[in-house]
C-alpha cells in the first residue's frame, strides 16, 4: 500500500493539471470549466488508486484473482455519459464536442496520476492544452476559407446564368451546388445559389460585384455554416 503522502500528492496533482485544462474551457464561457475537468481529473485519479491499491488485501488470499485494472477501465467508458451532456444540437450545428473531449481526456490524465505516471500525465496536459489553445487559430484560419452560403438575387430576366455567376464569383463549378430560378413580376427573377467551399473574402466580394453588374437590381448573403 502507498503512503497517505504518496495519495495526497498524486490527488494534487490530479487536481492541478484538470484545473489547467479546466481554465482554458472556463474562459470561453462553457458550462464545463475548472470545477467540473477538477473534479473529472481526481476522481478518477482516486478510482485508479483504489483500483490499484484498495484491494491488496484480497489478492493475499487463497484462490483468489483480481485484475487491478478493472475499475479504472470502466472510467474510459463511464466518463462519456458526463461528456454528452455538454454536448448540444442546435439545428444542424452540434456544439461542445471539444469540450466533451477535453472532459475525457482529463480523465485519463487523472487516471495517469492515480497510477504515479506524473511524467506522462504532465506531458498529457500540455499536449492537451496546446491542442486547445495553439490549434484553435489554425482550425478557424482554415474554417474561414471554406465557408457555405446563399446568394439570393433579384435580377432582370436571363440576366444571371451559371457562366456568369462563375466569372463574377471567381468560383469553380464545384464550389456552386444548386442554383434555382423564381420569376418576379413584373419583368425580374430570383436567382437562388448555393455555394460551398468559398472564403468569407470570396463571399463578400463577389456580392459586391454582383450589385454592380449590369441588369442585378438585389444582392442578399447568408452564410450558413462552415463546411
Amino acid at each position: 500500500m502507498i503512503s497517505d503522502t504518496d495519495i495526497a500528492i498524486r490527488l494534487a496533482v490530479a487536481a492541478l493539471f484538470g484545473s489547467l485544462i479546466g481554465f482554458e474551457r472556463e474562459r470561453r464561457l462553457w458550462a464545463a470549466g475548472i470545477r467540473t475537468h477538477m473534479l473529472v481529473s481526481v476522481g478518477a485519479c482516486l478510482l485508479m488508486i483504489v483500483s490499484a491499491y484498495g484491494f491488496e488485501h484480497a489478492t493475499k488470499m487463497d484462490h483468489v484473482t483480481l485484475d487491478p485494472s478493472r475499475i479504472a477501465a470502466q472510467v474510459v467508458s463511464g466518463i462519456g455519459f458526463l461528456g454528452a451532456g455538454s454536448i448540444l444540437a442546435r439545428g444542424q450545428v452540434v456544439r461542445g464536442l471539444t469540450t466533451a473531449a477535453s472532459i475525457w481526456a482529463v480523465a485519463a490524465v487523472g487516471l495517469a496520476a492515480g497510477g504515479g505516471l506524473f511524467f506522462a500525465a504532465g506531458l498529457s496536459t500540455a499536449l492537451i492544452l496546446l491542442i486547445l489553445v495553439g490549434v484553435k487559430p489554425l482550425e478557424e484560419a482554415y474554417r474561414a476559407r471554406v465557408q457555405s452560403c446563399t446568394l439570393e438575387i433579384e435580377a432582370e430576366r436571363e440576366t444571371v446564368t451559371v457562366d456568369e455567376l462563375k466569372h463574377i464569383l471567381g468560383v469553380r463549378g464545384g464550389q456552386i451546388k444548386r442554383v434555382t430560378v423564381a420569376p418576379l413580376p413584373p419583368d425580374l427573377e430570383r436567382t437562388t445559389v448555393a455555394l460551398t467551399r468559398v472564403s468569407r473574402r470570396d463571399i463578400d466580394a463577389g456580392a459586391e460585384k454582383l450589385k454592380d453588374a449590369p441588369g442585378i437590381h438585389k444582392v442578399d448573403v447568408t452564410k450558413t455554416k462552415s463546411a
